[in-house]
């Protein structure tokens, strides 16, 4: 299993989320994104619909079409869309990430000890591998 951390600096896990999981529907696959915020996830359901030219195809946890949503925003790592992929926004580690095939971490300055006891915790785990991105001229750069 993969874990990404994403050191958010320069914009916004709203749109670090879209960008992921543009790519993974690209990729015919799955996401469910959480965060303990609900009005983060309210945001991110907006921006789901809004960016770019069309709208990502999406939903939020607690609705009748869960298990057909490709792309699921809720408050707990439970994937009833049968998602490979997690998406962790409010920078607070879960342990259950690592049930997924991958899992993106972002945490932007105020999350960021936490993100290094994750880092640390994960190192050296059997079957788990990390990588650590950061922002650099408006691009991603693999650090580690």
């Amino acid at each position: 299993m993969q874990v990404d951390f994403y050191q958010i600096a320069h914009t916004t896990p709203d749109a670090v989320l879209t960008s992921i999981a543009t790519r993974l529907l690209a990729q015919n696959q799955r996401l469910i994104a959480i965060s303990s915020d609900e009005a983060q996830l309210a945001r991110l359901d907006r921006q789901l619909w809004s960016d770019g030219p069309s709208f990502i195809p999406h939903g939020v946890a607690g609705g009748p079409d869960d298990a057909r949503q490709p792309v699921l925003l809720s408050t707990t790592p439970d994937a009833p869309n049968l998602a490979r992929n997690i998406a962790i926004a409010d920078g607070e580690w879960r342990e259950a990430a690592l049930t997924f095939d991958r899992a993106f971490f972002l945490f932007d300055e105020s999350h960021l000890e936490a993100a290094r006891l994750a880092w640390k915790l994960l190192s050296g785990r059997e079957g788990v591998e990390r990588r650590y991105w950061a922002q650099e001229d408006g691009r991603w750069t693999q650090k580690a």
